[in-house]
C-alpha cells in the first residue's frame, strides 16, 4: 500500500505526525509512505524509517511573491510532480485550506478530517472521505486517530513511539556530560528571563553539567552570549542546521526549552526534557513523551496530565529556575 501524507509545516506539527506513522507501520507490514513537507523541514519526515520519499513544497516562500513564482514556473512544476505520482491513499493530516489544495492536486483517494474536526472547516470540501476526530484531544492523538480510522487498525494509546533512532545522530562534540537550553522562541511573550537561564545554568554547573546554547538568528545569539558571559559552564554553539541541532539534542543528558519546535524534537528523540509554557497552554500541543514534563504559567485551561499520562503538565504561578532544575534532575540521563 502506498500512502501520501500531506503535512507541510511547522516543525512541531511534523513531529506530532511521526507517532501515527509508527502505528501504521506496526499494524500494516510493508506499508510505504511519501510525505509532502515545507522545504525548510524536509529532513524531519525523512528521519522516520517508514517514509520512502519526502516531496518538498515551498508555500511559505511562494506566498511572498506569488505572481513572480508563477511566472518562473516553479509552482506549475511542483504541481506536475504531484500529478506524476499515484497513491492508494492520500491523507491530509493538517486540515488547512493550503494543505487541502495540495491534497486535491495529488493523485489518489483523498482523506482528511470532517468540517467539525478540521482547523479550517472549508478544507474538508477537498476530500473524498471526511473523518470525524474529536477536537479536544492532543494534536498527536488526533493524528493517530485519523490514521487509524483511514487505514483500518487499532493502536495502543498508552504507547508512544516517534520512530526516531537517536543512535543515527552521531555526536560531533567531545563533551557528553551536558544539557541543552533552548532559550529562544519566535514569540516575545513566550520568553523566560535571561536571569532565570543564568540561575538554571549555575544549578546545572553545581552538578558538573556543561550547558550548550544553540541559536538561529542574531537576536538569539545575543541572548545566548549574555547567558554565557555570566556563568562559567555555558557554551554558545556555532550556528547549526536542523541536522546539527538534532545531533546535539540526541546526545544531551537533558533539555530545558520553551514552547518551540526544537522542544518537540527533543521529546521525539526521547531525551529527558522540561518545556516551559510562559504564555501558552500545553494542553493540546505540549511536548509529549515518556521523558517529558511541561511546566505552564498559562492561566487558561491547563490539564494536570496530557493524554494518558504520556506527558505531565503542571500549572505553576511562577516558574523559577529551582523548580525547573529539580524537575529535570529526576529525569536526567
Amino acid at each position: 500500500m502506498k500512502v501520501l501524507i500531506v503535512k507541510t509545516s511547522s516543525m512541531g506539527d511534523l513531529i506530532h505526525t511521526l507517532p501515527a506513522v509508527t502505528d501504521a507501520r506496526k499494524a500494516i507490514p510493508g506499508i510505504q509512505f511519501d510525505w509532502i513537507a515545507e522545504e525548510s523541514f524536509i529532513e524531519i519526515p525523512g528521519w522516520h524509517p517508514a517514509v520512502n520519499k519526502v516531496i518538498p513544497i515551498a508555500m511559505r516562500r511562494w506566498g511572498k511573491n506569488i505572481s513572480q513564482t508563477f511566472r518562473q514556473g516553479e509552482i506549475t512544476a511542483a504541481l506536475q510532480e504531484l500529478r506524476d505520482r499515484e497513491y492508494d491513499i492520500i491523507i491530509d493530516a493538517q486540515g488547512l485550506i493550503k494543505s487541502a489544495i495540495v491534497t486535491r492536486f495529488s493523485r489518489g483517494v483523498r482523506y482528511g478530517m470532517d468540517r467539525h474536526s478540521c482547523r479550517e472547516p472549508l478544507a474538508s470540501f477537498f476530500y473524498q472521505h471526511r473523518i470525524p476526530v474529536e477536537k479536544g484531544l492532543h494534536a498527536i492523538e488526533r493524528v493517530r486517530l485519523l490514521f487509524s480510522k483511514v487505514l483500518g487498525y487499532t493502536y495502543d494509546a498508552q504507547q508512544l513511539n516517534y520512530g526516531l533512532d537517536s543512535n543515527v545522530f552521531k555526536n560531533k562534540i567531545n563533551q557528553r556530560y551536558y544539557v541543552v537550553f533552548l532559550h529562544a522562541t519566535s514569540w516575545k511573550t513566550k520568553l523566560w528571563a535571561v536571569s532565570n537561564w543564568v540561575t538554571l545554568a549555575e544549578l546545572a554547573g553545581e552538578q558538573g553539567y556543561k550547558v550548550l546554547l544553540p541559536w538561529g538568528n542574531p537576536e538569539e545569539k545575543r541572548r545566548a552570549i549574555e547567558i554565557e558571559e555570566k556563568v562559567d559552564n555555558a557554551v554558545v554553539l556555532p550556528r547549526l542546521n536542523l541536522r546539527g541541532i538534532a545531533e546535539i539534542l540526541a546526545n544531551a543528558r537533558g533539555i530545558v526549552g520553551l514552547d518551540t519546535g526544537l522542544a518537540h524534537l527533543g521529546a521525539a528523540l526521547n531525551i529527558p526534557g522540561i518545556t516551559l509554557y510562559i504564555a501558552t497552554s500545553p494542553a493540546l500541543t505540549g511536548a509529549m513523551g515518556n521523558q517529558q514534563i511541561c511546566l505552564s504559567m498559562y492561566e487558561g485551561k491547563c490539564t494536570v496530565e496530557i493524554q494518558d499520562k504520556l506527558s505531565g503538565s503542571v500549572y505553576i504561578k511562577q516558574i523559577t529556575a529551582e523548580i525547573v532544575w529539580n524537575s529535570l534532575k529526576k529525569k536526567l540521563l
